[in-house]
């Protein structure tokens, strides 16, 4: 059953975009922007920093790792704390912000096999319903988690953690969205533990890492992690 954020049922039309279709929607949206006034803002609301200095880090790590791949001050990195209140404040963000475009970015925490909007649809605990004038490509998946994207930059990681790093302690598999989220803290605490950083930590690491990270790298390892990077590099386009 899916309900909306006052409980009431609601039909499930988070559908599913696939990559290839993502230029059929800016299309569409080319059509009522004028491309002589400046371009719009683009906010991304994630799932990430529980508190005040946690949403600070986290906003900056991903406003770096943003402005790696589009200019910087044509976005804005929201760290909403949990996802339930990412998708909250996603929500809100479409009514009060009609001028801009609104993305939604949260954690999978497993395996996805269908698109994002199918997934966030289905997923229990989720079951979200696509807000009115929401496209479908305005939805999308950290799959699994955050520390996923590190495993497709070992470089980073080797020249974060520094001496003692252990490269080898990291998974071998070539496909790293199916590494379970699990595994994928247990190599990153196991392969930094001797280092003078020391053992793996989500809020003294993981957002420094964020930055470090080459959005390229994974885009190429983590097929998900493509999805948001085409529709941010089509909407902050000239």
């Amino acid at each position: 059953m899916v309900r909306d954020l006052y409980g009431a049922e609601l039909k499930n039309d988070f559908l599913d975009e696939d990559i290839s279709n993502l230029a059929l929607t800016g299309t569409a949206l080319a059509n009522r922007r004028n491309r002589r006034e400046p371009l719009v803002t683009v906010r991304i609301y994630l799932e990430g920093g529980f508190q005040g200095s946690t949403k600070s880090n986290c906003r900056q790590g991903f406003r770096l790792f943003f402005g790696k791949v589009i200019p910087r001050g044509s976005f804005r990195v929201i760290a909403s704390g949990d996802r339930s209140a990412a998708f909250r404040d996603f929500c809100s963000a479409l009514k009060q912000n009609q001028d801009d475009y609104i993305i939604l970015l949260v954690d999978s925490e497993e395996g996805v096999s269908a698109g994002p909007g199918q997934y966030l649809g289905s997923r229990e605990g989720d079951k979200w319903h696509r807000p009115a004038g929401a496209h479908d490509d305005q939805g999308d998946l950290i799959v699994q988690a955050m520390e996923s994207w590190f495993l497709a930059d070992r470089p980073a990681l080797t020249d974060y953690y520094g001496q003692g790093f252990a490269v080898d302690s990291l998974p071998g598999q070539s496909n790293i969205e199916v590494i379970s989220k699990q595994d994928v803290f247990t190599a990153l605490q196991q392969s930094s533990k001797k280092t003078q950083k020391g053992e793996y930590h989500k809020t003294r690491h993981g957002f420094d890492l964020v930055k470090r990270i080459d959005p390229n790298r994974v885009r190429t390892a983590c097929r998900q992690a493509d999805r948001p990077l085409v529709v941010l590099q089509r909407e902050t386009a000239g």
